[in-house]
């Protein structure tokens, strides 16, 4: 009978929030549509770790071993790059290379957060990890975070994904505050030009990668894995591949993803004063990356005959293609006869480059200033 009751009794009130918080990312999955294919599983991981004596979890629970052969190892968000690479179009972005100036420019709040997470308290590897989260790049904070911040995978994966579903709601009261509705207004011609050969589409995977991998040599399996995806679609002649990578990759990999990460978010490691602060860190490090890049395309105006509307330089954040569509969409409301979708489509491919670079340096630089 003692045994039947176990878990009951060995129910604390930390775990009881924690199914709470649980079932409200299952309610964001499933009711707001909010990032469902990792919400939901995480959710669900979660619940599943916090259950008093989870079989789930421990030295045989399946969760703890696919933690550890997926996430410690970095398995898990290296393939998600293949399955992200075979899905993006790069070719908006070719047709208009300016874009990718904003890539970089929304990386802003990275570094920006860095500095003040290290100003609160967090150890310089701790910072590094929160600011990544400015990126809107799941994958890329789960990477930083299992190299410098293991301890705060949890916090960290769950603001991540929390603050991408979040983009229509973060983003545009930030780009109104910075524009004028004036320059919302701001009309950018689409030309189309030259198509892009198929040559420069397959070239293109591969020169980014010996590029950003002389710059930063620790961020090739990241940008290697994104450009590796890029280029089985773009070669024409692996399809099978392509679509492989495209759907059963993405699909199996999102699932242990989701579901392993919310192991992660056990009561005593979750429940604490630095998740509150790892989750409002993360969502300054969000708005700084918007505002970096607005501020960028307004700087460039002073310059420009042909001006940018200011709030595609907003699109330079990782998550594609809702940060491009939300954009879009709040233009159309100042002027419904503004399509600018493909020029920000070009700067929201910019940003899944840009920001794994921004993670490839920050993993080169803290290194090297710790020493």
């Amino acid at each position: 009978m003692q045994e039947l009751l176990m878990g009951l009794t060995g129910l604390t009130p930390q775990q009881v929030i924690m199914f709470v918080i649980g079932g409200i990312l299952i309610y964001l999955a499933i009711a707001k549509d909010y990032e469902p294919l990792l919400l939901l599983p995480m959710g669900f991981g979660a619940i599943l770790t916090n259950i008093p004596f989870s079989s789930a979890v421990g030295e045989e629970g399946f969760l703890t071993i696919l933690l550890h052969a997926g996430i410690i190892t970095e398995l898990f968000p290296i393939l998600i790059f293949i399955a992200v690479g075979a899905m993006c179009d790069f070719t908006p972005l070719l047709r208009n290379p300016l874009m990718m100036i904003f890539g970089a420019a929304a990386q802003f709040g990275i570094f920006a957060t860095i500095v003040l997470a290290a100003l609160l308290g967090f150890d310089l590897k701790e910072a590094a990890s929160i600011g990544i989260i400015g990126a809107a790049d799941g994958p890329t904070t789960i990477y930083v975070a299992t190299k410098f911040a293991q301890e705060l995978l949890g916090p960290l994966s769950v603001a991540a994904y929390s603050y991408m579903s979040l983009v229509p709601i973060i983003q545009p009261p930030v780009i109104k505050l910075l524009t004028s509705k004036k320059e919302r207004m701001i009309r950018m011609p689409y030309r189309e030009g030259k198509p892009v050969s198929k040559i420069v589409r397959i070239l293109f995977p591969i020169v980014v990668t010996i590029v950003a991998g002389i710059i930063a040599p620790i961020s090739v399996a990241l940008i290697g894995s994104l450009m590796f995806g890029n280029l089985l679609r773009e070669a024409g002649v692996v399809e099978r591949l392509a679509k492989a990578a495209e759907n059963e990759l993405a699909n199996l990999v999102t699932l242990l993803l989701g579901i392993t990460i919310g192991s992660t978010m056990e009561a005593s490691a979750f429940l604490n004063v630095k998740t509150l602060m790892v989750m409002g860190l993360g969502l300054v490090a969000f708005i700084f990356d918007t505002a970096g890049g607005v501020l960028l395309a307004k700087l460039l105006n002073l310059f420009l005959k042909e001006k940018i509307n200011p709030a595609i330089g907003a699109c330079g954040i990782s998550a594609f293609p809702m940060s491009a569509r939300v954009i879009s969409k709040l233009l159309l409301k100042d002027d419904p006869n503004n399509f600018v979708i493909m020029h920000a489509i070009g700067a929201n491919t910019s940003g899944q480059i840009g920001s794994i670079i921004a993670g490839g340096l920050v993993l080169a630089l803290v290194p090297a200033l710790l020493g």
